[in-house]
């Protein structure tokens, strides 16, 4: 244990005991000096006389210990509070004083460990990522082509059979077709690749519309010219924002519209998701909108969910252009 470490508390234990010795001070000065005495047995008077100063020395005292202790409390507050997903929040570090060293310390802690937890955050996503990749080639590859081949064996015997077991086959078909149809989806979903083979903008749109189609929701996107081109990991974390907002609408704001823009603000690009259903509520932060955080802070970002100006839910991610990759176009 160094120096530094142990001398805060001795510090600490110095201060209270300096306001405890200062108020018990001032009222061993008063018996002295004050024309006070005691008889036996205790009058009332001086009983009403002792018990008042008593308390004024109690008062006195809890005054003086909660104005030394209030950084304390502030520290306190805060650590109660503190959201390594709402990174920035620090305590003021005062000139002077005995606890400036912990204030430092404790910001300094909250330094590493939000540092540490975008660390943690990037590999995670990055194996999720890679997973992912793995997951949408092999449901393309082997499970896409295994339904394709079910689906031509199928086709060929209805052509070869007669009525009624070519109505049977023709039903089979049928399911293995929209089966293959959602694996493919599902490989999309996972793995989107229109999004490193056509950009952004044409992702978004793809994916605006696969939302549309699959769950009768109408989007209605809004990209604004002008934006700077990307790097791939913001461009990924903009689109896994837009997929998980927009699915989140689809599944549980009972909402009929909503709305996906795209647009270049104050050296900043900005995605917002709007609907008008039923809004957040008081309802606590689940996984999904800790996920976009986690994913907003690997490229410096910042995520805000709240409530839409006259109904609904409004999402917004606002990522800084002042990060190396990013240029202008």
């Amino acid at each position: 244990m160094t120096v530094e470490e142990v001398s805060h508390p001795v510090f600490l234990f110095w201060r209270i005991f300096g306001l405890n010795a200062l108020v018990l001070g001032a009222a061993t000065a008063l018996l002295l000096w004050a024309p006070v005495t005691v008889s036996v047995p205790v009058l009332l008077t001086e009983a009403v006389v002792l018990l008042s100063g008593l308390a004024v020395m109690l008062i006195a005292n809890a005054a003086l210990l909660r104005i030394g202790l209030a950084p304390l409390s502030r520290l306190s507050r805060l650590m109660t509070t503190v959201d390594l997903l709402q990174p920035g929040r620090r305590l003021p570090v005062p000139g002077r004083g005995g606890l400036t060293g912990l204030i430092s310390t404790f910001n300094a802690m909250l330094d590493r460990l939000e540092t540490e937890r975008a660390d943690a955050s990037a590999r995670v996503l990055s194996a999720q990522e890679a997973e992912r990749r793995r997951i949408a080639r092999e449901l393309h590859d082997e499970v896409g082509q295994s339904l394709t081949a079910v689906l031509l064996s199928l086709r060929r015997l209805a052509d070869r059979t007669s009525e009624p077991l070519h109505a049977d086959l023709l039903d089979a078909q049928e399911v293995t077709r929209e089966s293959l149809e959602e694996v493919r989806r599902l490989a999309r979903r996972l793995r989107p690749g229109v999004l490193e083979d056509l950009g952004l903008g044409s992702a978004l749109t793809s994916l605006s519309t696969e939302i549309s189609a699959h769950t009768g929701l109408a989007v209605t996107r809004r990209f604004r010219p002008g934006l700077p081109a990307l790097d791939p990991e913001t461009e990924l974390v903009l689109y896994r924002v837009a997929q998980e907002g927009l699915t989140n609408v689809a599944r549980h704001a009972e909402a009929v519209h909503a709305e996906l823009e795209l647009h270049l603000s104050a050296d900043a690009v900005v995605l917002r998701v709007t609907d008008d259903g039923h809004g957040i509520g008081t309802a606590r932060e689940g996984a999904g909108i800790r996920g976009m955080r986690e994913r907003a802070l690997l490229v410096g970002g910042r995520l805000e969910v709240g409530p839409r100006p006259g109904g609904g839910t409004l999402l917004s991610l606002t990522i800084p252009l002042l990060r190396e990759g990013s240029r202008p176009t």
